[in-house]
């Protein structure tokens, strides 16, 4: 109980960002979940996965309450969704089976790399001019399969390689942000669900109040505060422009990733 100001501190910020950026904010859980759990003296070689774990269960309620001030908005775009979901089931089952087995430094190097790449991404605005229309079911499909098995590899809501896509096919940047809101939601639950299975199939004892790899106690604190914060973020995208808090995220980024990286050594 008396790690809960942490999870609530860390929960409000995840909120905020989900919100602002259509990300399900697992980019910070991640790495801070490892800090603190770390510190609870958890299990070293099952830290990342009950980081990850949990991460995907808090992503399931801050993609609610993001997508749903996003749809207020309109800038859901609910084809998509519907033709995304099936692909996005199928890779973040698998993704999430492929965590399961690797070992926690693996896990570490991966999503450190997965980190950096995406900081960099959002500070230089890296994408391909968008050039085309959005594809067929059946491309729509095999996009959402590839946007779920590395967001639940890395524990995020997939907003960081769905905007991208989205605007590629010249989706509106809100409306691709909204929509990727709500793509989160079928990442995270199916992704919450693969965490909990294989942690429940593990021999080796779990932390007490652990369902699966998922750790009861954060997402409770980390989602009561989470859920406050995220449609102030979704309502800050819609009426500032959101340059100046995109760098202060990147920055934070990148000092989590380091401190990550220099865990590894």
């Amino acid at each position: 109980m008396e790690w809960w100001p942490a999870y609530l501190l860390l929960g409000a910020m995840v909120g905020f960002f989900a919100g602002l950026l259509g990300i399900g904010g697992g980019l910070i859980m991640v790495p801070v979940l490892t800090f603190i759990f770390s510190a609870q003296h958890f299990p070293a070689d099952r830290i990342l996965h009950l980081a990850l774990g949990t991460a995907m269960a808090a992503i399931i309620f801050t993609s609610v309450s993001s997508l749903r001030t996003h749809h207020a908005h309109g800038a859901v775009n609910w084809q998509v969704v519907q033709y995304m979901t099936p692909g996005i089931i199928v890779g973040t089952l698998g993704g999430a089976t492929l965590a399961g087995t690797l070992s926690s430094r693996f896990l570490s190097v991966i999503f450190v790399v997965f980190i950096f790449y995406a900081a960099t991404q959002m500070l230089l605005k890296i994408a391909p001019p968008p050039s085309r229309q959005l594809p067929g079911k059946a491309g729509m499909f095999a996009a959402g399969n590839v946007i779920g098995a590395v967001s639940s590899l890395v524990a995020i809501g997939g907003g960081l390689l769905t905007v991208p896509f989205l605007s590629v096919c010249n989706v509106r940047l809100q409306q691709a942000i909204g929509t990727a809101a709500a793509v989160g939601f079928p990442i995270a639950v199916a992704g919450a669900i693969g965490y909990i299975a294989n942690g429940m199939a593990q021999s080796q004892p779990l932390p007490e109040y652990s369902l699966g790899y998922v750790y009861l106690p954060a997402l409770g604190w980390i989602v009561l505060a989470s859920m406050l914060t995220a449609p102030l973020g979704a309502k800050t995208t819609h009426a500032v422009q959101t340059d100046t808090l995109r760098k202060i995220f990147v920055v934070l980024l990148y000092l989590l990733g380091t401190r990550m990286l220099i865990g590894l050594f």
